[in-house]
């Protein structure tokens, strides 16, 4: 199978959220809600709540058009439903995330066991999203029956290993012949008593993201020139690193008031957050992380791109009271190797809008990646 002509992405079904197209914004979060993870459970929270802009999310809202009040006709149980990177029903966490050969990867560029494994980080990065601890995954596999019998286990020893790194089980799965490509869906099940969701940024907030973006971009970058790329940006992409104990780091210290996984990039996924708390997210171009092999790609220009487009980097995107992260960001970056990083801030208004390094303001004019979208953004 050909390379895709754009980066690979997901979308998981957990991801659909209440479609509303005018209407007031949704209630933000309160700031009890937001700490450690074994507190008492949040009150029910389902609620209509807006879409990031995009070709994929106008689908996603006809989806739902139908379907807005289908949350008053949920069990009690259920705390939190479509709107947010997990549902969270009776305390446990759920979300699912499929990947596709030819979508979201090429078994030229990755040994088996890598496949299995980002398979894995990308359903479990959910669970950070919402700051729950993993307990395990499920996995249904479709594998091309002349590659089953040496594929498959392979894949699956990535998955399991993934899944070990953060202290989750395999829970079991389903196994198919598949008449095309691999596929594997991933089911991550935690535990959370008071998840941090998007919808708890205030105006006034400040940005932050852990470790570098635009690494998983790069990589891909160079396979579709026909490179190989630099070890570090293979890395990224073959072996991401759910920030779960980063997440519940945050959580337990009640820093972060919203809280998204960059999946999708950072200007897809901060509009994300921004459209489910209602307010506008204004980031500092010169203070985004860019990998260094994102940066390598041309201008300072051509890496910042990678770094808002690219996705799936699986690092944390929060918002925080301001100056509440900079007397523990040192702590913070002893505790786990990476860096925190002031992004933007939060002010009244909607969509993302970004600042150049001459103080200049605008409307981002990029989304992150896009299924359905021109050239996938």
């Amino acid at each position: 199978m050909s390379a895709p002509r754009t980066y690979p992405r997901h979308r998981c079904t957990t991801c659909f959220r209440w479609a509303t197209t005018s209407g007031s914004p949704p209630p933000r979060e309160r700031s009890d809600s937001v700490g450690a993870t074994d507190g008492p459970p949040v009150t029910r929270r389902i609620e209509r709540i807006r879409l990031g802009p995009g070709p994929e999310f106008d689908l996603i809202r006809q989806f739902l058009a139908r379907d807005v009040d289908a949350a008053a006709q949920m069990d009690a149980a259920v705390r939190v439903g479509p709107g947010d990177d997990c549902a969270v029903v009776e305390g446990v966490a759920l979300s699912t995330d499929l990947s596709i050969e030819g979508i979201h990867f090429q078994r030229a560029w990755l040994e088996p066991e890598e496949i299995g494994y980002r398979a894995a980080a990308a359903a479990l990065s959910d669970l950070a999203a919402v700051a729950a601890r993993p307990v395990g995954v499920l996995c249904s596999l479709a594998c091309p029956g002349d590659d089953a019998a040496g594929l498959a286990p392979r894949v699956m020893v990535g998955l399991r290993s993934a899944a070990a790194a953060v202290g989750a089980a395999l829970l079991g799965g389903d196994l198919a012949r598949s008449p095309g490509p691999l596929l594997l869906d991933v089911v991550a099940v935690g535990r959370v008593g008071r998840p941090v969701l998007r919808s708890g940024a205030r105006p006034g907030d400040a940005l932050w993201v852990t470790g570098e973006l635009g690494g998983a971009a790069a990589a891909v970058l160079a396979w579709q020139r026909g490179v190989v790329p630099t070890d570090a940006a293979r890395r990224a992409f073959a072996r991401p690193r759910p920030r779960i104990r980063e997440a519940l780091w945050l959580a337990e210290r009640g820093l972060a008031r919203a809280l998204i996984d960059i999946s999708d990039g950072l200007a897809g996924d901060a509009a994300h957050l921004a459209a489910a708390s209602g307010v506008r997210v204004v980031l500092d171009a010169t203070a985004v992380p860019v990998h260094p092999a994102a940066a390598a790609h041309g201008s300072r220009d051509d890496g910042l791109r990678l770094a808002l487009v690219g996705g799936e980097d699986y690092e944390l995107c929060f918002a925080a009271a301001v100056g509440a992260v900079e007397p523990v960001a040192d702590e913070f970056r002893e505790t786990f190797g990476v860096a925190l990083s002031r992004v933007g801030f939060v002010e009244e208004g909607s969509g993302v809008w970004i600042r150049d390094a001459d103080g200049r303001v605008a409307p981002l004019g990029v989304h992150g990646y896009q299924h359905f979208g021109e050239d996938g953004v």
